[in-house]
Parts: structure tokens; sequence; C-alpha cells
């Protein structure tokens, strides 16, 4: 009986304690006790190491969260260097069509790369990474748009070229796009300015000539 009631007070007093109990030897009752305090205090000690654990899960979180941050803010840097980079428009469209032979119809500059569409000779599309600092070809890839004779129709006639309308484009800022509209026969191109303002221009296929896009609020 003694010894239910020395365990009885050994664990109230480590429940109200946090965890923690001291015990006091009782009526020859010191072994008993003292294994039941010992008990107690290494399940306090375990709190404490989950109490660590937690911690350090939550600075972990914080450190990845960081780290999606900074990739974000590399992915803009990388557009922004981009542009000012030393790789224009006209440039990447020549090195895709060296890399895959055909008719250039756009080029975007698209996630820190150059991304050129090319109808090549056998009518199959396919899209041409070029990186916008060296020129050099990242990659290519077939395309699924199935087009070539509404391409072949818009560009029938014309004598400028994907890479022509985008170095007349460059006389109105840092073109950032180019790309063929089928439907009104003419080459859609998109410019940045220093100030980081951009405007859309159409440039003219037998021409070269080049305006405001009728959907640009602005005048040239």
């Amino acid at each position: 009986m003694k010894r239910n009631i020395v365990i009885a007070v050994v664990t109230a007093a480590a429940l109200v304690g946090g965890g923690t109990a001291t015990a006091l030897a009782v009526s020859g009752d010191d072994d008993r006790g003292a294994s039941v305090a010992r008990a107690e205090a290494r399940a306090g000690d375990d709190d404490g190491r989950d109490d660590d654990r937690d911690d350090r899960n939550e600075d972990r979180h914080d450190r990845d969260d960081r780290g999606e941050d900074r990739s974000d803010d590399r992915g803009d840097d990388r557009d922004e260097r981009a542009v000012s980079g030393d790789v224009t428009a006209a440039e990447a469209l020549a090195a895709a069509l060296k890399h895959t032979p055909g008719t250039a119809v756009a080029a975007e500059l698209d996630d820190g790369a150059w991304e050129v569409d090319v109808l090549g000779d056998d009518d199959g599309r396919h899209s041409v990474r070029v990186d916008p600092g060296s020129g050099k070809v990242l990659g290519a890839s077939a395309d699924d748009e199935d087009d070539a004779r509404e391409v072949r129709a818009a560009l029938k006639g014309s004598s400028v070229t994907a890479g022509e309308a985008a170095r007349a484009a460059a006389g109105k800022g840092v073109v950032t796009s180019v790309e063929l509209d089928d439907d009104d026969r003419g080459w859609e191109a998109e410019t940045r300015a220093s100030g980081g303002g951009e405007r859309d221009w159409r440039v003219d296929l037998g021409s070269g000539k080049v305006t405001a896009d009728r959907g640009d609020s602005d005048d040239d």
C-alpha cells in the first residue's frame, strides 16, 4: 500500500512540475521511487529534444522559403540580363536557323533564353533555345503546331525575314519578341526601352517599314 502511495505522489509531482520530478525516500521504498523519478526525468528530457527538433525544422523551412525567393529573383535577373545581353533577337534567329534550317517565324525571350520557332524544310515546326549571352544553341525540340500551310501563305511574296524585321524594330528599343501575324500579313515586334516600358510594333513584310501597332495606345 505504501508503495502505491509513493508512486502516485511521484507521478502527480511529475505532471504538475512539467515532466521533471524529485522523489523523496519513504519507508524503504527509495529504489522504487527513484526509478519512477528517473523515468519521468527522461520523459522531460525527451520533450526538450522534441522542442529542439521542431525549432530546427522551422529553421530549415525558413531557409527553403528564402531559397525559393532567391530563385525567383534569379529568374528575373536572367531575363533582365538577357534583354541587355550581347545576343540580339536577330542574332538569336540566325543562330537557330544555322542549327535548324528552315524559315524562322517567331523569336521570344522566355525564362532567360531566346526561344525561336522554325518552320523546317519538311514543314515540321521546331522550337530552338538560344543562350542570350553566348549565342550558343541550348537545345531544340519538335513542336506540335500544324500551321505550315497558313505560314507559307502569309509569307508568299514577302521580302522581309524575321531577322530583318527584328533589326528594323531594334531602332525603337531592345527587341524582346518578333512573330509572324498570319491574319494581317505582317511581323509583330515588341521592344523594351531602357526605362522598362514596352511597346508593340508592326513591320511590313514587303517594305520593312516599322509602325506603331494599332492596339498600342501610343503613336510613333
